[in-house]
C-alpha cells in the first residue's frame, strides 16, 4: 500500500508540473501575440523564432503594421500581449487609455534615409535633390511615424515637395521604389538595409533631427500576461540586443 501510495503522489507532482514542463521549465507557454511596427518586422521575426525556442511551447504570433493603427486597435480591445511602437506618441495614445501593464521602455531609435533603386540611377545625393522636377516621391502619411519623422526633417532642412503617394506603413514607401513605382521613398535606415539587395540608402543630415523612440510594453488584460511580460524582457535582453544592433537599430 505503500508503495502505491508513493506512485500516486509521484504521478500527482508530475500532473501538476505539466506546464512548467510543457514550456520548457520556465512557465510560458501558449501563444504570444505581439502588435509591432511595420519596421520591426524582420528582427522581431527572428527574435520571435529565437523565443520560441527559448521557451519550448510557445507560439509567436505578429501583426505589422503602421504604430497609429495597432494603437488603435489595442485601444478598440484587440487581443495583444504586447505592443512595440515606432514612436512615442503611438504608445501614449495605449498607456492614455490605460492599456499598458506598467511603463513603457524605449529599446532602440532609428532614423530616416533617402531609399532609391539599388546604384540609385537619379543621382540623389540629399533632400533638395527630391524636389527635380520628374523625379516622383513616396513618403509614409503624416499620422504615422515615418511620415512625421518625414515631415520633421524636410522642415529642418527647408524643402519642400508634393509626393505622388502617402503610405500606411514605412513598408509601403519602399515597395514603391522596390517595384519602380517612383525614384525615392523617406524610409528608416532599418527597412532600406533590409532591402539592400533591391535599394541604396543615401544618407542625409537632417535625418538627425527626426530620431524615433521605439517604446515596447506588455498589455492590460492581456490573453497571455506572463508570455507577453516575457517576450518583452527577451527583446530588451542580450539576444534581443544583438538581434536589433545587426539589423541598424540604435541604442536608446
Amino acid at each position: 500500500m505503500r508503495t502505491v501510495a508513493a506512485v500516486l503522489a509521484l504521478a500527482v507532482l508530475a500532473g501538476c508540473g505539466g506546464g512548467g514542463s510543457a514550456a520548457g521549465g520556465t512557465g510560458v507557454g501558449g501563444t504570444v501575440t505581439v502588435f509591432a511596427a511595420a519596421s520591426l518586422t524582420e528582427s522581431f521575426t527572428r527574435l520571435g523564432r529565437d523565443f520560441e525556442a527559448t521557451h519550448p511551447g510557445t507560439s509567436v504570433v505578429f501583426n505589422f503594421a503602421g504604430s497609429s493603427a495597432l494603437a488603435a486597435q489595442v485601444n478598440q480591445g484587440a487581443p495583444a500581449d504586447v505592443f512595440a511602437s515606432a514612436a512615442t506618441r503611438n504608445m501614449a495614445t495605449v498607456t492614455g487609455a490605460g492599456n499598458a501593464d506598467g511603463d513603457p521602455v524605449v529599446f532602440v531609435r532609428n532614423q530616416l534615409v533617402v531609399a532609391v533603386p539599388r546604384g540609385n540611377p537619379r543621382g540623389v545625393a540629399g533632400l533638395a535633390d527630391l524636389t527635380r522636377p520628374g523625379l516622383t516621391v513616396a513618403l509614409c502619411a503624416e499620422q504615422v511615424p515615418c511620415g512625421a519623422a518625414a515631415r520633421t526633417a524636410l522642415d529642418a532642412a527647408s524643402v519642400s515637395l508634393t509626393p505622388v503617394t502617402l503610405e500606411q506603413d514605412v513598408r509601403g514607401a519602399l515597395a514603391k521604389v522596390r517595384l519602380g513605382e517612383v525614384d525615392a521613398a523617406l524610409v528608416y535606415r532599418t527597412d532600406a538595409l533590409a532591402a539592400a539587395a533591391d535599394v541604396t540608402a543615401v544618407e542625409f543630415p537632417e535625418s538627425a533631427h527626426a530620431v524615433n523612440d521605439y517604446p515596447i510594453v506588455a498589455l492590460r488584460d492581456a490573453p497571455n500576461p506572463a508570455g507577453g511580460r516575457a517576450f518583452v524582457a527577451y527583446v530588451r535582453g542580450e539576444r534581443g540586443r544583438a538581434v536589433l544592433t545587426e539589423a541598424g537599430f540604435q541604442a536608446p
